[in-house]
């Protein structure tokens, strides 16, 4: 899948699942911003001694916060209603392989959680690529070819400092199980108006 480098490619007919309920991906959608939001400064919280990523994660951190503002006004803007926040089984089955995978020095625990968020904002950007191919409504084709663009950066930031930080790690080793893993559980997702469902 490019550069993202994901196995399993989201199966285009996932749309038209979307389509039949536009309310349900827009809500997910916005939680999921507001989650990422959450995810960076979290990464903050647990390592301020990292002055560049700090820097660079309160910038990602803004721009998710920017990107729920965003599918909020969509929202509002169709007359639709943000409903309450969504359980994220995809996301929730990475952060169990991410605990399990955790071995407990800070390293450690910094690059599981670089590459966990790296993998979703992969995942993400290719839904999204597939949203803004597939979808008949030209608004959100469009809003969707914007967004993915930004989750890309955000996926190549995570996966810069997992690099820059994971002294005696083999980064690159651990990236390609995540990705492995990643297709395994995937297979069981995209039947759902959820962007990861």
């Amino acid at each position: 899948m490019g550069v993202l480098r994901l196995e399993l490619p989201t199966d285009p007919r996932w749309v038209n699942i979307v389509e039949k309920n536009i309310e349900e991906i827009l809500t997910d959608h916005a939680w999921c911003e507001q989650k990422a939001a959450t995810n960076a400064i979290t990464i903050i919280t647990n390592n301020s001694e990292h002055e560049d990523l700090v820097t660079d994660l309160l910038a990602l951190a803004k721009e998710e916060l920017d990107h729920f503002e965003q599918v909020h006004h969509m929202i509002k803007k169709r007359g639709l209603k943000l409903g309450r926040e969504r359980k994220d089984d995809y996301v929730n089955e990475l952060a169990q392989y991410m605990k399990r995978s955790n071995t407990g020095s800070r390293v450690s625990a910094l690059v599981e959680r670089l590459l966990f968020s790296a993998m979703i904002e992969a995942r993400s950007c290719e839904r999204f690529k597939v949203l803004s191919e597939n979808i008949k409504d030209e608004e959100l084709s469009k809003f969707y070819r914007e967004l993915m663009e930004s989750e890309a950066g955000h996926y190549t930031t995570f996966i810069t400092y997992a690099r820059k930080y994971g002294t005696g790690i083999d980064v690159e080793k651990r990236w390609r199980e995540w990705i492995a893993f990643e297709a395994q559980i995937i297979a069981n997702y995209g039947n759902k108006e959820t962007i990861h469902g």
